[in-house]
């Protein structure tokens, strides 16, 4: 199905490249994911990459909506964003009081974000990517094990929704990546593999969270938590959906 729709904005994709922004490399290598690679134990694999330093912003979003006319609110095609698709800007290519510049850009479907992420060569990184940069802290490069750690993570979760985002630009990770987990939720590439089973009625086996179809993850692993947020909330969307608090960031290959 997505390859089907990815039709119909492959004809909007850019018609020169965006202004250029801070991409780091990241190593890349054997990583534990919540998600094992064979549904059991299996570690997944990550290649070398770069990232985007930070989530694009609502002045990002805006020069890519000026110069790529059929991404405007006005005129994107509803197959590929919802009704409230940068609903709160002040006007079509306008930002306006709930929607300041240095802010991430949210209320973006996958669709535009991809697009957006085209236009400056890249991608949207994949899931596996997503949690290997997200792992670190500002001198490890997989501080999962250190509870002080988790608990920070887990803190963002407790914000209001409602509450307006704060600016980009947190401390950066040992990579040199900034608010990968304390800003918004990111679209990955691979969003739709990811898949909840929320039936926790069989014995043994509660509340699973499959990718692919094959691998689990309890809800009971407390460290996992706010991982497991994440994974939810994109197996919850459809390519065209925005929200209030998705936004995005782009990826490379090394």
């Amino acid at each position: 199905m997505r390859a089907r729709l990815a039709l119909a904005w492959l004809g909007l994709m850019l018609a020169f490249p965006a202004a250029a922004a801070d991409y780091v490399a990241l190593p890349g290598g054997s990583f534990n994911s919540v998600l094992p690679a064979d549904g059991k134990a299996a570690a997944a694999q990550v290649a070398p990459f770069r990232l985007r330093t930070e989530p694009v912003t609502n002045a990002e979003f805006r020069a890519f909506v000026k110069a790529h006319p059929p991404w405007r609110r006005d005129r994107v095609a509803k197959i590929l964003a919802d009704e409230r698709y940068l609903s709160h800007w002040a006007g079509a290519d306008v930002l306006g009081e709930q929607a300041l510049p240095n802010q991430p850009a949210t209320r973006v479907s996958w669709f535009a974000a991809q697009a957006y992420c085209e236009s400056e060569q890249a991608r949207l990184p994949s899931w596996y990517e997503w949690e290997y940069a997200a792992a670190a802290d500002a001198t490890r490069r997989d501080a999962r094990a250190d509870p002080a750690w988790r608990e920070s993570i887990l803190g963002w979760y407790s914000r209001p929704s409602s509450k307006a985002l704060p600016d980009i630009g947190g401390a950066p990770n040992v990579y040199g990546v900034r608010d990968l987990n304390n800003l918004v939720w990111e679209w990955v590439d691979d969003f739709n593999a990811l898949m909840v089973a929320s039936d926790s009625r069989e014995q043994g086996d509660p509340d699973l969270l499959k990718f692919c179809g094959a691998g689990a993850i309890s809800l009971q692993e407390k460290e996992n938590y706010a991982v497991l947020m994440r994974i939810a909330m994109l197996s919850a969307l459809q390519a065209a959906d925005t929200t209030n608090n998705m936004g995005f960031r782009c990826a490379k290959p090394e």
